[in-house]
């Protein structure tokens, strides 16, 4: 970890998540954004944000391929909170030339393909967020996923040049599901049906029972390889 990334975990080291978005959103002054896709952790740290009027810039990837009950989530939020979230398009060429020549589901044809679509809907939109800003905040837990306990709460992205920080990376998915209740907070009714990891539809199911927490994201691939590049974790880790 360098000296900068070093000296942001000392700032707020032991703080809960709501103080410590406030020290980074005063640390940051007008460059921190949180990135949501309206499951759980995302709706968690929206309401601190929102609650407390962190001014914490909220965003979201519309990829054009969301369920139903992501956008009536995302609806549902605005309304309650009065506040907005801002969505970030995939550029509208790349995606038209990709559709024209290779169809709506070539993610299902390839892994190379499926990485295309996510760059198209998902990470260039992303790098557009983020450019400008000095601070990501993420839902991110350990828990999700083997590959995720190799991160931490707070790190340096190196693909983005910006701290990153995930304020729930220690919760378990009860204390998650507890704080929803407690503050009535809408969420995606998917997640009652098996869905603990919500993306575009075409490429999310439910989970088995026993199944990992990422069984239903891109099901037809290696299991090993769950991610979609937004984090920017390397092959070689994804591997391992």
């Amino acid at each position: 970890m360098d000296e900068h990334t070093e000296n942001i975990k000392q700032l707020i080291d032991g703080l809960e998540p709501v103080n410590a978005l406030a020290v980074l959103a005063d640390r940051f002054a007008g460059k921190v954004v949180f990135s949501t896709s309206f499951g759980w952790e995302d709706q968690v740290i929206t309401h601190m944000i929102f609650a407390n009027k962190l001014p914490i810039k909220v965003f979201t990837l519309e990829t054009g391929r969301l369920f139903p009950e992501t956008y009536y989530v995302w609806n549902r939020t605005m309304e309650m909170y009065g506040e907005a979230i801002h969505a970030y398009y995939p550029n509208n060429a790349a995606l038209e030339q990709m559709v024209n020549k290779k169809g709506p589901n070539s993610f299902y044809e390839s892994v190379d393909n499926r990485k295309e679509c996510c760059g198209i809907r998902k990470v260039e939109p992303l790098k557009r967020a983020l450019q400008g800003n000095d601070c990501w905040v993420t839902g991110i837990r350990a828990d999700q996923s083997a590959n995720r306990q190799f991160m931490g709460d707070v790190e340096w992205d190196e693909q983005n040049n910006l701290i990153k920080f995930h304020p729930l990376y220690n919760w378990t998915l009860d204390e998650v599901k507890n704080y929803i209740k407690q503050n009535n907070i809408p969420y995606n009714t998917l997640h009652d049906r098996g869905f603990p990891s919500i993306g575009c539809a075409p490429c999310t199911r439910a989970v088995r029972e026993g199944e990992d927490f990422r069984a239903g994201r891109w099901w037809w691939e290696d299991q090993s390889k769950k991610e979609c590049g937004l984090h920017g974790i390397s092959e070689e880790i994804l591997e391992k």
